[in-house]
């Protein structure tokens, strides 16, 4: 399965660019923040919502969800290059419909 679809691809780098706006913010306005993509092990822990991809470095962000609920970063081509148990890697979930990360945080 494809995890990075054209469309999901070309969203999330958008939000990416709409979102530098409020880096420079003293309050960034994180929870209207939209997840456009669920991430899982479909072995393990760790499922990881994103909502912003820089094109430039491969890095997303949006709540990650491993042993705690957190907003960070993460290193796409090194999680999509993980193997988990019985060689398996990282999923996509193909019914996830978009949430702010506010709400993914209650999933």
């Amino acid at each position: 399965m494809m995890i990075l679809t054209k469309p999901i691809k070309e969203k999330l780098i958008a939000n990416h660019k709409h979102h530098k706006e409020y880096w420079n913010d003293e309050h960034p306005k994180y929870k209207e923040f939209k997840a456009v993509l669920k991430l899982f092990n479909p072995t393990g822990i760790g499922t990881w919502y994103l909502s912003e991809l820089d094109p430039e470095t491969n890095i997303a962000f949006g709540l990650c969800c491993l042993t705690e609920k957190e907003l960070g970063y993460v290193n796409l081509d090194e999680l999509l290059g993980f193997k988990g148990q019985m060689g398996l890697g990282i999923e996509r979930d193909r019914y996830f419909k978009s949430k702010t990360l506010e709400e993914c945080k209650s999933l």
